[in-house]
Formats: structure tokens, sequence, C-alpha cells
């Protein structure tokens, strides 16, 4: 999960940077820019650790954050809640080994 944000934080971070006139525009920048105008999730964000989906770039986001909502909630509990959302889990086999 970690891996994916920072990906998309540098992505975005360097995008605006580029509309300002901070950083020159690259190919990356530019398919960045024409991906979000089509609502379709960049393919350097998707190949960031993500999970594979085929939804549109809105609701990928949403699910992205209830997936940290959830992972966020477990490190502040520190323990397991007794239902887990498995699907959202980006490798739900090792976690169902683990408590196996």
């Amino acid at each position: 999960m970690n891996i994916l944000l920072n990906e998309i934080r540098t992505s975005l971070t360097d995008l605006e940077s580029g509309l300002k006139g901070v950083l020159n525009i690259t190919d990356a920048m530019e398919t960045l820019s024409n991906k979000l105008a089509l609502n379709i999730v960049p393919q350097n964000w998707a190949d960031a650790a993500a999970y594979a989906s085929m939804k549109s770039l809105m609701t990928w986001f949403e699910d992205l954050c209830l997936r940290y909502e959830q992972l966020e909630e477990w490190s502040e509990n520190l323990e397991t809640p007794v239902v887990v959302w498995i699907s959202a889990l980006f490798n739900p086999m090792s976690y169902l080994t683990a408590m196996m």
C-alpha cells in the first residue's frame, strides 16, 4: 500500500510542478494528465503494487480509500477485527495462511 500511495503522490506532485512551469512536462506527465482526464487508472499506478481492477479511476480511488481506512483502523487498534473485508487485502492468501 505504501508503495502505491508513494507512486500516486510522486506522480501527482510532478504533474502539478509541470503544470506550474517548475518542471518540463515529460511524456509520463502528459500520459498521466490524459488518463486522469479520461477517468482511467494510470498504468504506472496500476504497476506500483496495485490490485487488479477494471474500475474507472473515481471508483478505483474510492475503493483505495476504503482499503486504506481498513488498514489504518487495524494499525490503530493493534488487533484483528472480528470481520475482515478479505477482498480488500492486496494478498489475501498470506493473511489466511497467517491466521491458520
